[in-house]
């Protein structure tokens, strides 16, 4: 019995199960990135507008295929598609979260996704799936917001607790200022396998490799298509790596 007691001492000495491990500022800020990540693609798909709208700041841009412009004029014409009809998923996945240097106030990042862009819709009278791989490239940042978040009691003497932040630290959040995607390589392919359809190549080859199957049915369902996105390399994506970089060093980035 004693031994018994001995064991169970000794285990109550360490951590337990519940104990909540100490999360650092950096790691904290990635985890709050991701979660902005992965909340923009389900709340737009879910149409859930004001979880989508938190995503943003208020001078977020958005870059699409067939859409530039203010993030608010974004939530309105994904609206506006979503009651005629216009049928677009987002699958992500892994994120890669590079953060500015300390220096850089307030603080930023630069936040790659791999993703897939599902768009169904008539091709030409056949009813199509597009599936567009690549990346969301989401120039972050982390802003204070209005209100006093009122500080917690400290906590004493349970280990592995954390103590709060300050106010001034925790009442700001990250957003997206401004999310271009890259466009690596997609594919067409009609619903029923049984369907016959032929494409014409002279509206395919007014569109780069890595989206030119999504931009032939967003061209067919009304959109004007933007020709120049970065793909999977050349001087586009060089030049949004450099327009990241700039970003992290603090300088000021246009859409």
């Amino acid at each position: 019995m004693k031994a018994f007691l001995d064991r169970t001492d000794r285990g109550a000495s360490g951590p337990s199960c519940t104990t909540v491990p100490r999360v650092d500022a950096a790691l904290a800020d990635r985890l709050a990135i991701r979660d902005v990540v992965e909340t923009w693609a389900n709340a737009r798909d879910s149409a859930d507008w004001e979880a989508f709208r938190a995503c943003w700041h208020e001078d977020g841009y958005m870059m699409a295929t067939w859409f530039q412009g203010p993030k608010e004029d974004f939530i309105r014409v994904s609206q506006e598609g979503r009651a005629k009809g216009v049928n677009i998923l987002h699958y992500t996945g892994g994120v890669r979260i590079t953060l500015a240097p300390p220096s850089v106030t307030p603080p930023r990042a630069i936040a790659q996704t791999r993703m897939t862009i599902m768009q169904r819709g008539p091709v030409d009278g056949v009813l199509c799936d597009v599936a567009c791989t690549g990346r969301f490239y989401d120039f972050f940042e982390k802003r204070g917001v209005r209100g006093v978040v009122p500080p917690e009691p400290a906590q004493r003497g349970v280990r592995g607790v954390v103590p709060p932040e300050p106010a001034e630290q925790r009442d700001s959040r990250w957003g997206i200022v401004l999310r271009q995607p890259i466009y690596e390589k997609d594919r067409l392919d009609p619903v029923d396998p049984a369907a016959s359809l032929t494409l014409d190549p002279e509206l395919l080859a007014r569109f780069p490799e890595g989206y030119r199957y999504l931009a032939y049915l967003q061209v067919q369902a009304g959109y004007p298509v933007k020709p120049d996105m970065p793909g999977l390399t050349g001087p586009d994506l060089e030049r949004l790596y450099q327009r990241g970089a700039a970003w992290l060093a603090g300088q000021p980035v246009a859409p």
